[in-house]
Parts: structure tokens; sequence; C-alpha cells
């Protein structure tokens, strides 16, 4: 079954186990004026929406590639996730509203064995569904289904809040249902801020996983005429589409057919393991048959290092002619001037170096 078959099964499900667990939760807070129950009933119905948003956005996000998108429609699912964020949002801030009216004008809930029974069922219900939606989620790589589970789970938390609430009523008749109401309303409030928080990262871009990135590297470094890889970049066009761009290190002594060749194979051998399409390689070359420019390229390498919040340096090259010496620095975000840490480490190397000038780019520390 494929993955978008997997998603829209796994969101009908969720839609009608919180169709029906929403009715009997309705039923039951109208019958015995519980106000927190109603709200739980409400939640489920918040969910069983959000589920069928889900399923809208996993077949807009299946549409094949055009001429107008022709990258394709995943990230649609993006958009999915941020609805789902804000449908949760506004039921917590409704909920919210209504507790406090309860606080203000306090109502005597009338709770039967019957209705704890059903909301004892329910606790078991969402927590069984939670699990299954949340590892569905996970295995076909969905933001919106594992969202999906996580609130499931903290709704089972949430009606078991209710069904202890209830038995306290019971026993020491103590309401504290319009509470329960504020502080359940708190906890839907979160996840739906949660839920947006995470999905707008995703849309401006994050950095790349770093165990991704370091078996990507590994893959290319493991090639003999590969040297070393850097400033790994990836565009995820939704969860299952990526592109990206890498520069390699080879030796200078490579003939441009040798390069393409190289290229090539490179970047199917990155499609066949990861599906990622590599729509950029781009080429350093170093000169590891000159003793003295290994000696020169070490020496340099050993101060840079050295320097804090210094990373990496890669895209050594030294051109006699000008005795100039150009190379790339990966300098971390928490140094708080880049510029000026780089200018300073240029006036070192020249005072180390004398009669040689520096050519320091700085990069971007976008992936491990």
């Amino acid at each position: 079954m494929n993955r978008q078959k997997i998603i829209v099964r796994t969101s009908i499900i969720g839609i009608i186990a919180n169709i029906f667990l929403a009715g009997f939760k309705a039923a039951v807070g109208l019958l015995s004026n519980s106000i927190s129950v109603v709200l739980d009933a409400v939640n489920n119905l918040s969910d069983a929406l959000s589920s069928v948003i889900t399923i809208i956005g996993a077949k807009l996000s299946g549409k094949p590639a055009d001429k107008k998108h022709p990258l394709g429609y995943g990230r649609v699912e993006y958009f999915s996730a941020l609805i789902i964020g804000a449908i949760v949002l506004y039921a917590g801030i409704t909920s919210l509203v209504e507790s406090v009216k309860k606080i203000i004008d306090p109502q005597t809930p009338d709770y039967s064995v019957i209705s704890l029974i059903i909301i004892a069922v329910a606790v078991i219900v969402k927590i069984v569904l939670g699990l299954y939606v949340m590892k569905t989620g996970k295995k076909v790589n969905s933001d919106s289904l594992s969202a999906s589970g996580k609130d499931a789970l903290m709704d089972s938390i949430i009606s078991a809040s209710v069904l202890v609430a209830a038995i306290i009523y019971l026993i020491w008749k103590v309401s504290l249902e319009a509470y329960l109401g504020v502080i359940i309303s708190f906890f839907i409030i979160k996840a739906g801020f949660e839920v947006l928080r995470d999905t707008v990262s995703q849309i401006l871009g994050e950095r790349v996983d770093p165990d991704l990135s370091r078996q990507i590297k590994e893959e290319l470094c493991a090639h003999p005429l590969v040297d070393g890889a850097y400033d790994l970049l990836l565009h995820a066009y939704g969860p299952e589409t990526y592109t990206g761009s890498v520069h390699i290190e080879v030796p200078h002594t490579l003939t441009a057919p040798e390069l393409d060749s190289l290229e090539r194979e490179l970047t199917a051998k990155i499609f066949e393991k990861f599906n990622i399409v590599l729509t950029g390689i781009s080429v350093y070359s170093i000169n590891r048959s000159d003793p003295e420019i290994m000696q020169l390229h070490d020496a340099v390498k050993d101060y840079v290092l050295s320097v804090d919040n210094v990373l990496q340096m890669h895209g050594f090259r030294f051109d006699e002619e000008s005795n100039t010496v150009t190379m790339d620095l990966v300098i971390s975000f928490d140094e708080k001037d880049r510029h000026k840490l780089c200018s300073m480490i240029t006036e070192q190397l020249k005072e180390q170096h004398p009669g040689m000038e520096f050519i320091i780019t700085i990069d971007t520390d976008v992936s491990d």
C-alpha cells in the first residue's frame, strides 16, 4: 500500500472513532450537565475535522508534477498541518471562554455510572487510537498524522482527568468541572500552538537532519576520487521529495570528462539510496601531490580550527602566480560577529605567512 492510501485509511479510522466518541461524550455531558465532558466531546469533533483535512492534504499533495509546479504538490501537507493547528487553537480558546463562564456562573453536575463507564472506555480508545496514528505517521513520515496521534494521546489524559473529577464529585461532592475545563483548554491551546510552530518552522526551512547529512556525506566520500563532501543543502518539497546541492573535494588532475562521469555516478547513487535529487555538485580541487602545498594546507587548517567557533575549513586552493590562498570557513551561528572573526583570522594568517594573500569566504553552517 502506498503512502497516500495509508494516510487516508488511518485518517478515516480516526474520523469514525472520534465521531462516535464525540456523540457519546456530548450525550453524557448534556445529560449530566458537565461542561468538561461537553468540551471533551468538542475536542473529539475537532480531531475528526483534523483527520478530514489530513485526507484532503494527502490527496492534493499526491498530485503529479506539472508545468506550473514542476516539483510537485508535496508542500500542500504543510498547509494542511497549519489548518489543523489553527482549528485546535480555536477549539482551545473557545473552550477556555466557556469554562470561565461556568466559573462565574457555576452549575452542579449529575453523573451516573453509565456516564463514567463511557468516559473510561473513551480513555482506552483514545490511547489505542493515538498510539496507532502516531506510529503510522512516523512510518510514512506524515507530520499531520503524527500531530493527530499526539493530540489523541493528550486527549486520553484529558478524558482521564474528567473521569477523576467525576469520581471526586461523587465521593466528596466537590465540583471541579469549570476549573478542569480551564486546564483542558490550556492543554488544547498548547497543542494547537505547537502544531503551528513546528509547521511554520518547516515552511521556513530547517537544518538538514544530522543523521541524514552524515549518511549522504559518507556515501559521497566512499568513492575513491572524493576526498571530502561539504555544504550539503537540502530543500524539502514535501515529506518524500528532496532536492539539494553539495560541494565535493577531488584531485586537481581530473579532466572535465572524468568530472562529468563522477558527478553523474554520484547523483545516481544518492538518488538510488536516499531518493534525493542532487541538482548541483560543485567541485573543489586540491593538489595533494605537492608536499609544499599540503604542508601549507595543514598549517593553515591547524590554526583556523583552533579558533573558537570555526567549525570547518575546506575549498583550500593555492595560486602560485599570485601567491594567494583562497578557502571557505564554516563559522558557528554562536559567533556574534562572523565577519569580524573572519577579518581577524585573515590578518593572523598574513602575519604567520608573510607575503601571502588570503581570501576567505564565510560559509553558512547548513549541515553537520
